[in-house]
């Protein structure tokens, strides 16, 4: 089992993308102006959960569609 750090990113220069996945989700969700309005830090969890969860839902399908152009196979 792999364990990972923050310092021990597969992929380090992800983090700009998933920065703005997490932003398109916001836009997606109508959470964008509460975003520049409040911060992040002064959402609720129940708004970052949502984003966080669509970000995940998103991530899977971009998953499958690419398991789906190599036959099933990761």
């Amino acid at each position: 089992m792999i364990s990972l750090t923050d310092r021990d990113k597969l992929v380090p220069q992800a983090d700009d993308e998933l920065d703005k996945l997490k932003y398109e989700v916001a836009e997606e969700l109508e959470l964008d102006d509460d975003i520049k309005e409040r911060g992040w830090e002064n959402m609720t969890t129940r708004e970052v959960g949502k984003i966080g969860g669509n970000m995940v839902k998103k991530m899977v399908r971009f998953a499958e569609g690419e398991m789906k152009k190599r036959g099933g196979n990761i």
